[in-house]
């Protein structure tokens, strides 16, 4: 079996799983937001059920409207606020909050070997860990939240090998938006998108959340990172209870192999109106620019920041352009 189906058979307890197979998978975290987390928490009470099934791996974050912009929204964080407090589940709001997919990992909430459902589609970038994380729509969060349990089709995967050793200014984002220009929105359909090569095994674990959190970009059910070194010092500290790596077999089937040499490949410049979309940024030519936004769950993290800075050390934003900058967590800031 490959990675991503061998975390799955682990969570419904059976020794195989096969693509295309419907199995129930236990949960490790659920998870919501401000969005996302009202709709979930309304089905839950039809449900009827009083309490959720552990307090210690339900986790909502107050992520896209905070300080809240207007009543409807400052309305929705109440909702989960209350329910948060009712249930004693873990909460994140202004103070502690950031972006749900820079804090998660941050926190040691996400670890090695989880199954994370989450209701975002971003989720996916948990698999950065080595974890099978998948984001679903809010009544299935509900039904998770309630039971501990998800269903599911077992996905195929997909494998892609990055070849050689990756030049200046180009990193993990670059990888993702080639690979996506070349297989589409489409190209990964309801699949796991399994990242290797030489050059990810360089890669930092702040690029590797960033791919693993595009696979969705690709249409992908899952992105996942074999765990191995950087993995082990990133979670070493953060680590609030115990884990379990999971490593694919030699054998291991996929449904399709992508291989790429990407020594020589340039930075990456995704243009309108698709993620696929994508040039090399040689080719892009001169492009008048109203706004620039540095952060976001893709690219938010303190070394993202960094390299925007060493960029804009010395200089000055253009007095015709807004640029904008939003680090992922507290931490980050």
């Amino acid at each position: 079996m490959n990675l991503a189906e061998k975390i799955l058979a682990a969570h419904c307890g059976k020794k195989t799983v096969v693509p295309g197979e419907f199995i129930n998978v236990k949960t490790d975290v659920v998870l919501s937001n401000d969005i996302t987390a009202p709709i979930a928490i309304r089905e839950f009470r039809k449900i009827g059920v009083k309490k959720v099934f552990n307090k210690k791996k339900i986790v909502m974050v107050a992520d896209h409207s905070v300080p809240n912009k207007d009543i409807a929204s400052a309305e929705q964080t109440k909702v989960m606020r209350d329910f948060a407090n009712e249930q004693g589940i873990m909460y994140y709001d202004v103070g502690q909050m950031g972006i749900e997919h820079c804090l998660l990992p941050e926190k040691g909430i996400v670890l090695q070997g989880d199954v994370v459902v989450g209701a975002d589609s971003h989720t996916c970038t948990y698999g950065a860990l080595g974890a099978f994380a998948t984001g679903m729509g809010s009544t299935d969060i509900a039904s998770a939240m309630a039971t501990g349990e998800i269903w599911m089709k077992v996905p195929q995967t997909i494998k892609f090998v990055y070849h050689g050793k990756l030049g200046k200014w180009v990193g993990g984002k670059d990888l993702i938006l080639y690979t996506i220009g070349q297989i589409g929105v489409d190209g990964a359909l309801y699949a796991a998108m399994e990242f290797t090569g030489e050059a990810i095994d360089k890669l930092p674990m702040d690029d590797r959340f960033t791919m693993a959190n595009m696979a969705i970009e690709a249409g992908g059910k899952a992105g996942l990172f074999q765990v191995d070194k950087k993995t082990l010092d990133y979670i070493m500290s953060r680590a609030q209870r115990p884990y379990k790596v999971f490593k694919p077999d030699a054998d291991a089937q996929f449904a399709q192999v992508y291989e790429w040499d990407v020594s020589k490949m340039e930075p990456q410049v995704a243009l309108p109106h698709l993620p696929s979309n994508t040039k090399p940024v040689s080719k892009v030519g001169n492009i008048k620019i109203d706004q620039a936004v540095i952060g976001s769950c893709t690219n938010g993290r303190l070394s993202d920041l960094r390299l925007a800075a060493s960029i804009l050390k010395g200089k000055k934003v253009a007095r015709n352009v807004r640029c904008i900058v939003i680090p992922g967590t507290q931490q980050v800031t």
